[in-house]
């Protein structure tokens, strides 16, 4: 199936978005592990990684809102919809499980992780369920 200019745009803006957050992740690792930033600075430097994060999360809703064939839109949203069922899921299960000091404490920022895991899940259950599409 062809991507629509919805897709085509959504897809670019996921590409720069990944390189931006490479560049900030690879920065921020680099200068804190060799003890070049501190201070504000510090916390600036340590925020940066996750700016491009929430722009990929706002591409999502962009092209959701920019997508103008219903099938396609609603692929996305079931897509979504069971990222955010995995990756709360496990969040949830794991956070109780530390609770109770039966796991280690892992960073929050894995949820995101978790959540971009559950898009190919969600795209893996809708290719199960519905097929290719059109």
């Amino acid at each position: 199936m062809a991507l629509s200019p919805a897709g085509w745009r959504y897809n670019k803006r996921v590409v720069i978005l990944s390189l931006i957050y490479s560049a900030f992740l690879l920065g921020a690792v680099y200068g804190f592990k060799h003890h070049l930033v501190s201070g504000v600075f510090a916390w600036i430097v340590a925020i940066l990684p996750a700016l491009p994060i929430i722009g990929i999360f706002a591409a999502i809703g962009l092209y959701l809102v920019e997508e103008q064939d219903e099938y396609v839109r609603m692929l996305m949203v079931r897509q979504t919809l069971w990222a955010s069922g995995f990756s709360l899921s496990i969040a949830t299960v794991w956070g109780f499980l530390e609770s109770f000091e039966l796991v280690s404490h892992v960073e929050v920022y894995w949820v995101s992780v978790l959540w971009f895991g559950g898009l190919g899940l969600g795209n893996f259950a809708n290719r199960l369920t519905i097929g290719k599409g059109r």
